[in-house]
């Protein structure tokens, strides 16, 4: 705004200056209109044009709250009446004052830019304030208060041109759009300069911020588009004015002037700074197709692809044909810039192949061509397109017949350029040079043999060439020399003899050209020796396919006798070690002596050195070997005298997961490691490892002798495998590979090894078995780590005995290497699982393996594909099988996996369908049977909780589901949730329920706990426990009707829980929670899954009453458990059976609902107690209320309130009171205290007292099918009930006295209680004795034992000699028991029966 001593304040808003003025005098205006024309008019006075069009901010700002419809208004009135104001004062219209003040502002926008160098771009702050001027601009152009044409005109005059981004902005802001800005200007020469000029520099800082290429690209995409537009135009745009005719030609020639920029980069690219060719390959981004998909005219985008290709190939063409001869070898694809490349593919993509064919041919044939981009150009088609090879095979074609026709020398030389550029491109995509030039001339059929004449301009052409010509393609003439009929023969002669002339001069000899050399290779010539050698495997390799001499060597041994008998020989007999069984190489050589292809006196030399060389390693080699075995022993201090049959017996010890090493041992080890690895490398270099010798086999059992040594080395092999093997380079993994087959071959030197592992503790590992354990599959980099090692070892053992029959090697080679590829192989090749893509099997190579950049993928896929390899897989120790598949699975850690979820996915659904479903049980498969597979998932799943709860790191979180502190992948989970739904598909048949044999996940689950057994062990208990942890969680994971099966019984449908009920009365009842629950997740696991599974009947509710009454007596804890989870169960269950049915609520679950409202009501003292038909119902939602409520501070009156009637529930509650005693004793921290629960017992006892209520059922029932209340010890632990006696005996200080009269049982219950109790403490002392599942008094916390006992026999020895003689009817069944613990009481019990003992024979005090 205005200026003022202070400075500028146009920071102020226009609002805030109004409102400063009405506080400091008071307003005389009758409205707003009026104040506001007045300080229009104010303002105008001292109005600076400039700095106006640049308050859209402060205006914005201002007026905010104003909305967005008042803030435009108030801004455009208010910038609109300014410019009025001073247009008038100027005498200016009103359009031209804002055009040039714009002008104006960009002009100082623009030069912050320039006086930086960054001409193209703007900053930040450049481009907000660009942003406030262009809003500004845009409300002048609504009331037409802006002249576009004169603000064209005005940027032109400025001193410099307009940053290329304020055009963009101008542009996309459809202020002025680039073909008005170009129109407005008449020097169009200094137009494209600018634009051009403008663009190359965009280019350049596409390399700074993301922001600054994302809005690069942005530009160059708008105005390519409309250069597009305009300078290529379509067909239908022809007819357009003069007028627009200048555009074009602006549009078209800044994309020649850029096309040019670009060529002349990539001519000098070895010159050119990184920078412009970094800006080059920014420009080239225009030629991406997908960048037009948006635009509507396709035959402008063709034409000026064409036009580019064309332009691309016609440039600068100063190469001749000679010239190109001679230096093509230099333009194939992989030697060409890769900006060239680039440019090719992208303008290969927007033609058809047959159409960018056309267009070449067009091109060679109409125009001057730079032959170096004609030659690249065919280069990067034929290996970019494979349809390119025949299209370039009929090109050829067409040149030659049309080169004959008219005999044309242009034709030939163009065929002959291309056929040679795009065989020097590899036989994958063309063919080579010799087979084309065969193909062409070779036989009577060929171009040239339509007459004589055609015949000479083949030869004159071909002599022609001779000047230029490198050896390789004279070669191809002479060996594969073009078809003539015998008259004509003088004219091959005397080509050939100008060519061998030729490869004389350049000191080439023809007789040293080797039998298989590849005459079009673009490699230098090798030397004739090396030559001999590729020929010598490869003439070896093709008598391995034919069983025949091939013809090659047969026709050398006759045309060719130099070279056959120089080198060719020389290289096949070359000395080595023989080995026992022959080999290919002398089987070979044993057929070329019977054909006489050989010399005898040669072959007995050749034999003769060859036992010579043995003799020589025989004795060298154990000599060497010896010295470094006695220096070693100097150097770990050793003597000879030490006792080595002691030191070969004890077992190595060494933690797999914290190896340590002395400094001194690792020094001796890592020299020991690196002389085998590089022996192993220098040595590979010459001989494959079946020529190789013993040396290194002599070494490694050197090192097994000493035997102190190997804690050593198995610890330092720890470290490097099992903890360093991702970052150990391709040479160690050899080297180690290898390593470890020699190692393997002396295992029985090597003693057993333990780990350190809870696992592998039981017994000893051997040293096979140690590798399995270091070989480990966890996250992406150990697999792919695993492949590599693997594939160097089995492809080392394979090379080096390839003489061994199939049943040594199955002896010899360790099946954990096999069963480790089978599982990573497939895992991360979809070759090897037979998809995509098979291409045939190469011979594998050992040279290959152990040249410096091995590609182990493909070289592992080599050795998959190897008959010695898939024959290996049948044999039934190298099988993989489904559960071993499985447990490696498992040990991938998801999150660190190499393969994506998807790819995951996909691999289980091979490997589970497509593999082992289908494949037989005795190769490791299911045999077809789902529910098997179903079996091995589980069975698997449960082994591996197992193992990973015993992991030998013993850094692992104690979850039912950790390994290394992770849940199992719930990609195996998914898997077997699916072939659970699978099977549950088919769950009835006619017959009756999935089989006689009950359900297949329960006979699973009993049948591994039978194996764990059920002894008194406190590991064996800790097992079981924990096994009963996992199924559970197995089931937890599984859908909830998965637990309850669909029988037909005659024509109708039931739910059978039978095998649910079983495992829960025999294995869940004895891990649940507080003794007489289960817990929460398994009951509503359960309850919902019986109300999903009455879905499918007529009666659904009668189908839950009906299992729910069953509940009641065959499996009680289950209705006990959902008393104690109801508040939390109900909610489920109710919204689950509304959305299912929508009708009212079944009977029982109803019953059970209203159980719980009574107890609630009652406690809450609103209503008295209801009880139901089934009083050990009705006490165990009371109980469990009372222990959720907190109410045993008012107990006493709880049981007041009880009411009339009521013996059996306070009986039941009795008894779940006793289970919480007991529960505070095993694990206090989960119940009550003691003292608060002993007294909850006590007060329920004490009102049964008084109202003379019988209660020892609960103690005289412990015996099954024994007492009323067997049903309460069905819903109890069994290890709760066997401590019954203890909680009886805390319950003396309430026995009445006339007790021992009123129940006549008492005295044979407290006698059994108390040879019970004496049974816990010996069972304590002797688990070996135990039979209530290990359980003892030793168990109990917070119990002195001797104690208990103690005040036990005290007060049933007072109880014996004061009950009446009525009590002693069936006492004689105890005496035995009392013998065996306690004869003194046995006595008492003897003497008390009889009738002349006195009633008061103790004098002791009477405790009640």
């Amino acid at each position: 705004m205005a200026a003022g001593p202070g400075g500028r304040r146009g920071s102020r808003a226009l609002s805030e200056l109004l409102a400063g003025r009405v506080k400091k005098q008071k307003c005389t205006f009758e409205s707003g209109q009026e104040l506001q024309k007045a300080a229009v008019h104010l303002l105008s006075c001292h109005q600076n044009l400039n700095d106006l069009l640049l308050e859209v901010e402060s205006s914005s700002k201002s007026t905010e709250q104003s909305g967005p419809e008042t803030q435009n208004a108030f801004s455009e009135s208010f910038v609109v009446s300014i410019l009025q104001e001073q247009a008038s004062r100027l005498g200016v219209p009103i359009g031209i004052l804002s055009a040039k003040t714009t002008a104006t502002n960009i002009d100082q926008i623009c030069n912050i830019s320039r006086e930086s160098n960054q001409a193209a771009l703007l900053n930040l702050e450049q481009r907000k304030k660009l942003s406030y001027l262009l809003q500004t601009v845009k409300d002048l152009l609504v009331p037409n208060a802006f002249c576009r044409l004169l603000f064209c005109q005005e940027l032109w005059k400025m001193q410099n041109p307009p940053v290329l981004e304020v055009v963009w902005h101008l542009h996309r802001g459809n202020i002025v759009s680039l073909g008005e800005l170009l129109e407005s200007n008449s020097d169009t020469s200094a137009v494209v300069e600018w634009l051009c000029s403008s663009l190359c520099l965009l280019c350049k800082q596409t390399d700074s911020s993301s922001l600054d290429v994302e809005l690069s690209g942005h530009i160059l995409s708008d105005f390519v588009i409309m250069f597009l537009q305009n300078g290529f135009q379509q067909t239908s745009d022809l007819g357009k004015k003069v007028e627009f005719q200048k555009i074009h030609h602006i549009c078209y020639a800044v994309l020649q002037q850029m096309l040019t920029w670009v060529l002349d980069a990539l001519a000098n690219e070895k010159q050119e700074d990184s920078s412009k060719l970094q800006a080059v390959k920014c420009w080239l981004n225009i030629f991406t197709v997908t960048m037009y998909k948006s635009t509507s005219f396709p035959e402008s985008l063709q034409q000026f692809f064409i036009h580019t290709l064309t332009k691309i190939l016609t440039y600068n063409p100063l190469l001749k044909a000679s010239d190109a001869i001679h230096m093509q070898r230099e333009w194939s694809f992989a030697r060409t810039c890769p900006l060239l490349t680039t440019l090719y593919r992208k303008l290969f993509v927007a033609f058809s192949a047959e159409k960018l064919m056309c267009h070449l041919q067009q091109i060679l044939e109409t125009h001057e061509v730079n032959w170096q981009h004609v030659l690249s150009c065919f280069s990067t088609l034929v290996v970019c397109q494979t349809e390119a090879e025949q299209l370039v095979k009929d090109l050829l074609s067409s040149l030659l017949i049309k080169a004959f026709e008219n005999y044309d020398m242009e034709n030939m030389i163009t065929a002959f350029l291309i056929a040679r550029q795009a065989a020097l491109e590899g036989p994958a995509v063309f063919m080579p040079y010799a087979e084309w030039f065969k193909v062409s001339f070779g036989n009577a059929s060929g171009y040239h043999g339509s007459s004589k004449k055609a015949l000479v301009f083949l030869f004159e052409f071909l002599s022609e060439l001779v000047p230029f010509e490198a050896p390789q393609y004279l070669k191809v003439h002479i060996m594969h020399p073009p078809f003539v009929p015998t008259k004509y023969r003088p004219f091959l002669l005397e080509y050939i003899t100008l060519a061998k002339t030729r490869l004389a001069d350049l000191k080439v000899a023809i007789e040293d050209m080797g039998l298989y050399e590849d005459l079009s290779s673009t490699k230098e010539a090798v030397q004739p020796q090396s030559q001999a050698l590729e020929d010598v495997e490869k003439a070896i390799r093709i008598f391995e396919n034919t069983g025949k001499i091939p013809t090659s060597v047969i026709e050398a041994s006759i045309f060719r006798r130099p070279y056959y008998t120089s080198h060719f020989i020389p290289a096949l007999l070359m000395p080595r070690v023989l080995p026992e069984i022959p080999d290919l190489r002398i089987i070979f050589i044993d057929s070329l002596k019977r054909a006489d292809k050989i010399p005898p006196n040669l072959y007995s030399r050749y034999i003769q050195a060859c036992h010579s060389l043995k003799e020589k390693l025989l004795q060298a080699v154990p000599a060497q070997i010896a010295l470094i075995s006695e220096r070693l022993m100097t150097v770990l201090r050793h003597s000879h005298n030490e006792n080595e049959a002691a030191s070969f017996i004890f077992q190595i010890q060494l933690n797999i997961c914290a190896p340590k090493l002395e400094q001194q041992d690792q020094c001796v080890i890592d020299l020991l490691l690196t002389s085998f690895c590089q022996n192993l490398i220098a040595a590979s270099y010459f001989n494959p490892p079946d020529r190789q010798g013993p040396c290194l086999c002599l070494f490694v059992k050197m090192i097994c002798g000493h035997r102190h040594l190997l804690p050593a080395l198995l610890t330092r092999l720890c470290q490097l495998i099992y903890h360093q093997g991702p970052s150990l380079n391709d040479a160690h993994v050899l080297g180690l590979a290898a390593f470890m087959i020699h190692l393997n071959e002396s295992k029985f030197l090597i003693p057993e090894v333990n780990i350190g592992s809870q696992v592998a503790a039981a017994k000893g590992l051997s040293v096979a078995e140690y590798w399995n354990h270091l070989l480990v599959c966890r996250t992406g980099e150990s697999i792919a780590f695993c492949m590599r090692f693997c594939t160097a070892a089995v492809a080392y053992f394979l090379c080096k005995f390839p003489s061994l029959s199939h049943n040594d090697l199955c002896k010899l080679l360790p099946s954990g290497l096999i069963k480790k590829l089978q599982y990573v192989v497939p895992r991360l090749s979809l070759e090897a699982r037979g998809i995509g893509h098979e291409e045939e099997a190469p011979e594998l190579s050992w040279r290959s393996l152990s040249c410096p950049s091995v590609n182990y993928m493909k070289t592992s896929i080599c050795l998959w594909k190897q008959t010695r390899f898939q024959e290996l897989l049948k044999e039934k120790p190298f099988q993989l099988s489904f559960r071993e598949w499985l447990l490696f699975e498992l040990e991938v850690q998801p999150e660190k996996d190499i393969l994506s979820v998807s790819e995951r996915q996909d691999f289980h659904y091979w490997a589970l369908y497509q593999w082992y479903l289908p494949a037989s049980s005795a190769s490791g498969g299911c045999d077809g049977n789902l529910e098997k597979a179903c079996g091995i998932l589980i069975g698997t799943i449960l082994d591996f909780s197992q193992r990973s709860e015993l992991d030998n790191c013993g850094q692992l979180e104690k979850s039912e589901f950790s390994v290394h502190n992770r849940t199992v992948d719930p990609d195996i989970l998914c898997r077997l949730q699916e072939v659970v739904l699978e099977l549950g598909c088919r769950k009835t048949s006619p017959t009756g329920c999935w089989n006689d044999k009950g359900h297949f996940l329960f006979r699973i689950f009993q049948e591994r706990l039978k194996t764990i057994g059920n002894g008194s062990a406190v590991g064996e208990r800790l097992l079981r426990q924990q096994e009963m942890l996992l199924q559970k969680r197995i089931l937890l994971s599984l859908p909830p009707s998965f637990l309850i099966m669909m029988c037909r019984r005659g024509k109708k449908m039931t739910l059978d829980c039978e095998d649910f009920f079983h495992f829960v009365n025999t294995e869940l009842r004895n891990v649940c929670y507080r003794g007489c629950a289960l817990s929460y997740d398994i009951t509503a696991h359960f309850l919902r899954g019986l109300l999903n599974a009455s879905l499918d009947y007529e009666e659904p509710a009668q189908a839950v009453n009906d299992v729910l009454k069953t509940c009641r007596t065959e499996c009680p804890i289950i209705i006990s458990s959902a008393a104690l989870w109801w508040p939390r169960l109900e909610p489920v269950l109710c919204s689950q059976w509304k959305r299912l049915f929508g009708a009212p609520l079944a009977q029982e679950l109803q019953r059970l609902r209203k159980c719980q409202n009574s107890a609630t009501s009652f406690l809450s003292l609103e209503a008295e107690f209801s009880l139901s038909d089934i009083p050990w119902i009705s006490a165990a939602f009371l109980h469990f209320t009372c222990q959720q409520q907190a109410a045993h501070g008012r107990m006493r009156d709880v049981l007041k309130r009880v009411g009339p009637d009521t013996e059996q529930l306070l009986v039941c509650l009795l008894f779940f009171s006793l289970m919480d005693l007991i529960l505070t004793r095993l694990a206090p921290k989960q119940g009550p205290e003691v003292q608060k629960s002993l007294e909850w017992c006590l007060e329920i006892l004490g009102c049964l007292e008084e109202q003379g209520i019988s209660w020892l059922a609960l103690f005289h029932s412990a015996e099954k099918g024994r007492g009323p209340y067997q049903i309460l010890h069905s819903a109890a632990s069994d290890q709760y009930v066997s401590l019954l006696p203890i909680a009886f005996y805390s319950l003396t200080p309430c026995f009445h006295q006339n007790l021992l009269n009123r129940e006549q049982t008492f005295l044979y219950v407290a006698v059994d209680m108390y040879t019970q109790l004496l049974r816990l403490y010996i069972e304590g002392e002797n688990p070996q004795r135990s039979d209530h599942g290990g359980q003892s008094l030793h168990s109990v916390k917070h119990v002195d034992s001797l104690e208990v006992i103690t005040k036990a026999r005290r007060f049933l020895l007072h109880s014996i000699a004061r009950c009446p003689k009525k009590s002693f009817l069936h006492i004689q069944q105890l005496q035995n028991p009392c013998e065996e613990f306690d004869p003194e009481v046995k006595a008492a019990l003897f003497h008390s029966s009889k009738p002349t003992v006195a009633e008061d024979f103790y004098d002791e005090p009477v405790l009640f």
